[in-house]
């Protein structure tokens, strides 16, 4: 059976870890890292000329970083996924690239298998943030202590479909899991979406954090 394996591009300003990620990702016979690059705007000039899936990049980098490159990869080519690769676990970094609207954020003490399964479930349109990024998330949102009033507008089931949605489940499984129809799932859907103001998979997935919706993520 023919397929087309996932294209990487790799951005970071140490040339031992381009080169390095670079032979781990080939060993995978579904991943294939297409070019390199040590900085955003390397990295931009390479996506004119480039076909990628997704862009793998650190966060602190001269001439571009990664908050800035990440913005630039989700105005200028929405199709392709984002994953922040870093050593840097700052809230500030971590509220930046989210608010960047990153498909998924790692540190680079991550093990090679959950790497390789981040990859693979951001570009099956999922999301990946470890644990690590996870809780950093949930205390900042503990100790802010915001109320945010758009939580008292939805709904039992519709809260019931945002922690489903987080937690990768397609619509047909959400109307399978809750006994209710698909149309009906893609209604709330709608309503989740205008009521909270996000505007993709990502900005719920926030929104969910930051508001304590979501369970066992």
């Amino acid at each position: 059976m023919e397929y087309t394996p996932t294209k990487i591009l790799l951005v970071d300003d140490h040339e031992l870890i381009l080169t390095g990620l670079q032979a781990l990702l080939n060993q995978e016979p579904n991943l294939q890292v297409v070019a390199l690059a040590n900085n955003g705007v390397a990295a931009l000039n390479l996506l004119k000329t480039h076909a990628v899936d997704i862009v793998i990049t650190d966060v602190k980098m001269p001439e571009m970083n990664g908050i800035v490159l990440t913005q630039n990869i989700k105005q200028q080519y929405p199709a392709i996924k984002v994953l922040v690769l870093t050593l840097y676990n700052d809230r500030e970094y971590v509220t930046e690239i989210l608010n960047a609207d990153a498909d998924g954020y790692l540190l680079k003490n991550v093990g090679q298998q959950e790497l390789i399964k981040a990859i693979n479930h951001i570009v099956n349109n999922g999301t990946y943030y470890s644990q690590e990024i996870v809780s950093i998330l949930k205390t900042e949102m503990k100790e802010k202590q915001t109320q945010h009033t758009t939580l008292q507008e939805l709904s039992k089931r519709e809260l019931e479909i945002i922690n489903l949605i987080c937690q990768e489940y397609s619509s047909n499984e959400i109307a399978e899991k809750l006994f209710i129809s698909k149309a009906t799932v893609d209604v709330h859907r709608k309503n989740i979406l205008q009521k909270t103001g996000v505007k993709n998979l990502v900005g719920l997935i926030r929104f969910a954090l930051q508001n304590g919706i979501v369970q066992g993520f």
